[in-house]
């Protein structure tokens, strides 16, 4: 594979959970890589070992080693129960264990069945799989994923009127969100905000556009979104595809 991202649809019974299987091979030279946050948990092949992306709360400048290759499977905010079992997320947030603190020994046999393999498409299907078989006992947590997506709108409900349809009282509700995503419901609702500015960017730049189509209160409040979660102003950033795509890890 060629430097760069390429993301691909996830199979099985993780496809209802997670937006892509990922790889990302570095160029020739070391770079630095920025990654931000963009709600998603990711499970990781680098280096010859399995490790878990928690949710970031904040952007950070990673060191990738030349021709580096990172293999990932994303989960969707909210889904991450398959990966994190009953852990929750805040207590992965902004860290990058390595996948045996979570699955003690059941993450071994997962490990060796990849070591020698060398298509990154394969490895990433042996993540998918194992992540689907795990679906079953740890089956996401759908009135938090429910959440998630409704909070992914420009103008989104607020949360005391979601916890009222959803039948929960809205301190459970605010509890709930976090455990499963790792962000209180309005950091999560920014979060994802920053992420659709990003994308609708990359496809047709222009900010005074992007800021009220996406439910900013205007373009200088974008700005102020956009430098906080990516240290960057609007005009010199330079997205990837998906923030996450570098899924480097922290030093």
């Amino acid at each position: 594979m060629a430097a760069g991202y390429e993301e691909r649809a996830p199979q099985g019974a993780l496809r209802s959970w997670s937006p892509c299987v990922w790889v990302r091979r570095a160029p020739g030279a070391a770079e630095l890589a920025r990654v931000v946050p963009d709600g998603c948990t990711d499970l990781l092949w680098r280096r010859g070992r399995l490790e878990v992306a928690g949710p970031d709360t904040g952007h950070r400048d990673v060191p990738l080693d030349p021709g580096e290759l990172i293999v990932g499977v994303r989960l969707r905010p909210g889904a991450a129960r398959p990966l994190l079992g009953d852990l929750p997320a805040t207590e992965v947030a902004d860290a990058q264990p390595g996948l045996r603190d979570l699955w003690g020994e059941a993450a071994l046999p997962l490990s060796a069945s990849i070591a020698a393999e060398r298509d990154p498409w394969r490895i990433g299907a042996a993540l998918t799989a194992a992540l689907g078989d795990r679906c079953r006992a740890n089956a996401p947590d759908e009135v938090a994923v429910a959440v998630a997506d409704a909070l992914d709108r420009p103008r989104p409900p607020a949360i005391g009127s979601l916890a009222w349809e959803l039948g929960y009282s809205e301190r459970h509700l605010r509890r709930r969100v976090r455990a499963a995503t790792g962000y209180g419901p309005k950091t999560l609702e920014q979060i994802l905000r920053f992420r659709r500015a990003l994308a609708a960017a990359d496809e047709a730049p222009g900010w005074g556009r992007i800021a009220a189509e996406q439910g900013y209160a205007d373009q200088a409040h974008l700005s102020r979104q956009v430098r906080r979660w990516s240290g960057a102003t609007p005009r010199s950033l330079r997205p990837d595809p998906r923030p996450r795509a570098s899924a480097a890890p922290r030093a």
